[in-house]
C-alpha cells in the first residue's frame, strides 16, 4: 500500500511534478493574451476599421481607467455580481433539490419532465421581458432570470449524479440500516458530487448570462445597462471595458468552482495515485 505522504496533493514531490505544466498553461495563456493585442493594435493603426467599431486598446484602456476613476464602474459590476451570484445560488437550490426528487421518483419524473422540457425550449430572452413586467425592473427579476438558466443543467446533473451511485454500495447502506439522511450523506453526495461540480461550473458561467439578458431587457444599472449605454452613444470602448468586466466575472466564478472540484475530489486524485 503506498504512503499517505507520498500521494497527498499537498506533497512536495507531487506539486513538483505539476509546477512544469502549470507553468506551460500560464505562458501559453500570456502569449495567446499578447498575440491577440498585437493583432488588434494593428487592425486599429492600420485604419481598416473606424475607431467606432474597433476602438484602440489604448482607448480601451483609458475608458477603463476613467469609469474606475469616477465609481461607475465598480457600481455596475457590483451590481451585475450580486444578481448573479443571487441568481446561482437559487438556481442550485431548486435544481439539487428538484434533481434529486426526481432521481428517486420514476413517477415524479414523468409528471414533472413534460413542463420541466417545455420551460426550457423557450428562450431566455423570451421569457426575460415577461418577468420584468410582473415583477417590475428591480434586482429581483434579474435574479429569477439567472436562476432560470442556471436551474436546468444542475437538475440534470444531480439527476445522473444520484442514479450514478452503484446499486451495491447502496445495498450495503442497507444492510448497515443506514437512515435516508445517513444514505444521501455518506453516500449519494459523495458519489455525486463529480456531476455536481461539473454542473456547478457550467451554472456559474450561465448565471453571468441570465443576469445580462436581463439589464439588456430593463434596467438602469449593471453592466448590461453598460453596453445598452455604449452601444446606443457609439462609445465601442465603454461596451469592451463592460465585456472585460463580464469576462472577468465568469472566468472568476468558473474558477472558484473548479478550485472547489479540485479540493473536493482530491482524494480521486490519491487513489488514482496508488
Amino acid at each position: 500500500m503506498a504512503d499517505s505522504s507520498q500521494t497527498s496533493p499537498d506533497n512536495p514531490e507531487l506539486i513538483a511534478t505539476r509546477l512544469p505544466g502549470a507553468m506551460s498553461r500560464v505562458l501559453f495563456t500570456s502569449a495567446v493574451a499578447a498575440g491577440t493585442l498585437l493583432v488588434w493594435e494593428a487592425v486599429t493603426r492600420s485604419g481598416a476599421l473606424p475607431g467606432f467599431l474597433l476602438p484602440a486598446p489604448e482607448a480601451v484602456a483609458w475608458r477603463l481607467a476613467s469609469t474606475l476613476g469616477d465609481g461607475s464602474l465598480i457600481h455596475h459590476t457590483l451590481v451585475t455580481l450580486s444578481e448573479v451570484v443571487a441568481g446561482l445560488a437559487i438556481g442550485l437550490l431548486a435544481g439539487m433539490s428538484l434533481g434529486y426528487l426526481l432521481a428517486k421518483s420514476r413517477r415524479a419524473e414523468r409528471l414533472l419532465s413534460p413542463y420541466i422540457v417545455a420551460s426550457q425550449a423557450i428562450p431566455v430572452v423570451a421569457i426575460a421581458p415577461l418577468l420584468i413586467i410582473w415583477l417590475g425592473p428591480g434586482h429581483l427579476s434579474k435574479v429569477l432570470i439567472g436562476a432560470l438558466i442556471v436551474f436546468f443543467p444542475i437538475l440534470i446533473s444531480t439527476i445522473a449524479g444520484i442514479r450514478a451511485v452503484p446499486q451495491d454500495l447502496r445495498d450495503l447502506m442497507r444492510s448497515l440500516r443506514a437512515s435516508r439522511g445517513q444514505v444521501l450523506v455518506l453516500l449519494e453526495v459523495p458519489a455525486a458530487a463529480p456531476f455536481l461540480l461539473g454542473g456547478l461550473k457550467i451554472g456559474s458561467t450561465l448565471a453571468v448570462i441570465g443576469a445580462v439578458v436581463g439589464e439588456f431587457v430593463g434596467a438602469d444599472e449593471g453592466l448590461g445597462f453598460l453596453v445598452n449605454l455604449g452601444r446606443g452613444l457609439y462609445d465601442t470602448a465603454l461596451v469592451f471595458v463592460a465585456l472585460l468586466m463580464l469576462v472577468t466575472i465568469a472566468l472568476s466564478l468558473y474558477s472558484l468552482a473548479a478550485l472547489l472540484e479540485r479540493r473536493v475530489l482530491a482524494w480521486r486524485e490519491t487513489e488514482k495515485s496508488q
